[in-house]
């Protein structure tokens, strides 16, 4: 049974309400918050039914036929979503926006963000070594070309402009070859570019999406391109006012906004970089080398990623991943970073510090990218405290390294975050539950009306006893006595008393 051949008047209001969404994410499966469960319903209910060995069963919708149904439960969604994910889908998440047991009426509904390959931050999905590349590759009818490459996960996004040559779709390849992307955006004219549009298929089998060519206009882009990155002109980004770089920028922020459904002020800065400023190597050269993974099991080990990675943290590894795969040409950049090795060699005591430092540092650009997108866990802001703390020490320990140029840029980029592990250690318990949903994350003694609340739901008869003596004081009834049960409370007396009790609420009874 196909939804877009059923009359939308003969579905149930609750089906209507699914009817509606899914229009407007056609290319999308649309995972629909009912309850504790996501369903999927009709055509995607088959496919994601086939494609996870789910149960397929029937709902009722309002027509002859039961409407194809099966569902995933909420709290182990992104198990479900990575499956799908690697196999290239898009997903739609549907959730509750009002209360269901408050609501009058159907519960309201909307989509809150589109998972896509190229748009995940959730650590569940997501490669610690490995940058996750979205590309939006924009062609213009005058033959010019950019490519903007983003991580989303990372907070992360260059621009690079190919040269126009006579072997455009070269460089092209050359790029995608060099970032890997695993999703890629483009305008309707790059699918003129056939032997690209092949390699794409064919190598990078990545998931494409073709946008509107107003996703990439300018008129409206280039102000939310100056707002974006807070500058008065893209010609301060090093990015043309009306040429295909602002374009492919245009095009990216808004497909990142499109799916997220919210500012997208992770991205702080966009790097402008020269296309030619990395070594060329075509995807067959980088495959031969063994860069990253061997040519015969496509694995790490054995290749020279492996051989060289004695990276501490996760952000090292990616960054050290991503210099293998783009070797520098230019000698300035290349002897500052022979002359930052050079001083960490002489210098082996503190060599030795800093590794030592960076094994208690998590991954703070995920880490970041989660807290701004409010995604984070308990256990995420904990991390976060904790690599905060090493700041410190990590800053005195570069500064023995002044020499080095680049070791000392780095020194000064360092922001000691001392007011966010301060908030942190004093605001969350030592060991917080995996979700927030399991309670208990805030330390006792940090907010007074929380204490208090929780004094209520943990010591409720002691509270009890409290009210009931003050009482006794107030009112001068020795034997009053407090009940409950889980409608309401009963104040109790004796009718010895019954003359005391003062007229509060209307109709009072002798208890006893």
């Amino acid at each position: 049974m196909n939804l877009a051949d059923v009359p939308k008047e003969k579905l149930s209001p609750g089906m209507r309400q699914y009817a509606d969404l899914k229009e407007k994410y056609q290319d999308c499966i649309l995972f629909f918050r009912l309850g504790d469960f996501y369903e999927m319903f009709f055509e995607d209910a088959i496919l994601v039914s086939r494609e996870l060995e789910l149960t397929l069963t029937g709902k009722e919708c309002g027509l002859e036929e039961r409407a194809p149904m099966c569902g995933v439960p909420y709290h182990s969604v992104d198990l479900y979503l990575k499956r799908l994910i690697d196999r290239g889908y898009k997903i739609a998440i549907c959730e509750q926006l009002t209360d269901p047991a408050l609501s009058k009426g159907l519960v309201e509904r909307d989509v809150i963000r589109i998972v896509t390959p190229g748009t995940l931050i959730d650590s569940t999905m997501l490669e610690d070594d490995s940058n996750n590349y979205i590309c939006c590759l924009y062609y213009g009818n005058d033959g010019s070309c950019a490519l903007c490459f983003a991580d989303i996960s990372t907070g992360e996004m260059s621009l690079a402009v190919p040269q126009e040559t006579s072997d455009l779709t070269v460089r092209i390849i050359d790029l995608l070859s060099r970032y890997m992307p695993a999703e890629l955006i483009l305008n309707s004219q790059a699918m003129s570019l056939k032997s690209v549009m092949d390699f794409i298929r064919v190598r990078l089998q990545c998931t494409v999406t073709v946008r509107e060519d107003t996703c990439f206009d300018l008129e409206q882009g280039r102000g939310t391109l100056c707002e974006q990155f807070g500058v008065s002109s893209l010609e301060l980004l090093g990015i043309s006012e009306d040429g295909a770089d602002a374009c492919a920028a245009c095009g990216m922020l808004d497909y990142i906004h499109e799916t997220q459904k919210r500012n997208i002020s992770r991205f702080l800065s966009i790097s402008v970089t020269d296309a030619e400023e990395a070594m060329g190597m075509g995807l067959n050269t980088r495959r031969n080398l063994e860069l990253t993974e061997t040519l015969r099991n496509k694995t790490r080990k054995g290749s020279l990623l492996w051989l060289l990675d004695s990276a501490r943290t996760a952000m090292g590894k990616r960054m050290l991943k991503t210099w293998i795969e783009q070797p520098l040409i230019q000698p300035v950049k290349i002897m500052a970073r022979l002359d930052a090795v050079e001083a960490l060699t002489q210098n082996s005591v503190c060599l030795m510090e800093i590794r030592d430092l960076l094994d208690h540092v998590y991954d703070l650009e995920r880490l970041m990218t989660r807290v701004m997108y409010q995604k984070a866990t308990p256990r995420d802001l904990k991390a976060l405290s904790m690599t905060a703390q090493q700041l410190p020490a990590l800053k005195q320990e570069l500064q023995k390294l002044a020499d080095s140029r680049l070791l000392r840029s780095l020194e000064q980029q360092i922001s000691p975050l001392e007011r966010v592990s301060t908030l942190v250690e004093n605001a969350i318990v030592d060991e917080p539950p995996l979700t927030l949903k399991d309670g208990g994350v805030i330390k006792d003694g940090f907010q007074e009306e929380l204490d208090r609340q929780r004094r209520i739901m943990n010591g409720g008869a002691q509270i009890i006893e409290e009210i009931v003596q003050r009482e006794r004081e107030r009112t001068g009834i020795k034997g009053l006595k407090i009940g409950y049960n889980r409608v309401s409370g009963i104040t109790e007396v004796t009718r010895s008393y019954f003359d005391q009790v003062p007229p509060i609420i209307s109709g009072n009874r002798p208890g006893k």
